[in-house]
């Protein structure tokens, strides 16, 4: 189904040997592994004919390799907006590790010592919003999980913890755009 308002296609990074083991992977440079590779490779045909007017990348080396890969290399520019959240002391720390010494944590309503909130992340998600509103044009955009899930709740309105409701996979492929007109913010197709 296409529509007649621009589109934003949001892709999630290939695998990385920290999001394969569920390592928390905000701020670390971590490379894709050789499935994340193929996976990203395999992006470049599922995105065959997409029309976009900017292709926009987290500065993390798995969101840059994953574009490149896929065949938008050549046309990347880099938003340190797209950064994955900064998870602080829970930087390479699993969700079990970290609940067997916080039971009950949960990183959207918790955040991270010495790293970021929700509301943090969000107030980034919401410049992105700003250029993505202001191009008023389809764009490409690579990141992680944890931001992009903000970034499609502040698209639809929701506050920044609204984002613990959207599941990515890696190297899978979301759009958000517009319904009747361009004051009704939709996400048209999540995690594929």
């Amino acid at each position: 189904m296409s529509s007649a308002y621009p589109e934003i296609t949001l892709v999630r990074h290939g695998e990385t040997e920290w999001s394969l083991s569920g390592r928390h992977t905000g701020r670390s440079d971590i490379p894709l592994t050789e499935n994340g590779e193929a996976a990203a490779r395999r992006l470049g045909p599922r995105l065959e004919g997409l029309t976009v007017a900017e292709v926009w990348s987290s500065p993390s080396e798995r969101a840059r390799n994953t574009c490149r890969l896929a065949g938008f290399g050549e046309r990347m520019v880099i938003k340190d907006d797209l950064a994955e959240w900064d998870y602080g002391a829970y930087e390479g720390v699993t969700t079990k590790q970290i609940l067997a010494n916080r039971p009950g944590w949960q990183l959207f309503r918790d955040g991270c010592p010495d790293g970021e909130s929700a509301a943090d992340v969000g107030t980034r998600a919401e410049r992105i919003i700003a250029a993505i509103r202001a191009a008023n044009a389809p764009i490409l955009i690579f990141s992680s999980s944890h931001f992009l899930r903000v970034l499609a709740a502040r698209w639809v309105g929701l506050p920044a913890e609204g984002g613990a409701h959207f599941v990515l996979d890696t190297t899978s492929i979301s759009v958000l755009g517009y319904e009747h007109d361009l004051s009704e913010p939709v996400i048209r197709r999540w995690n594929g």
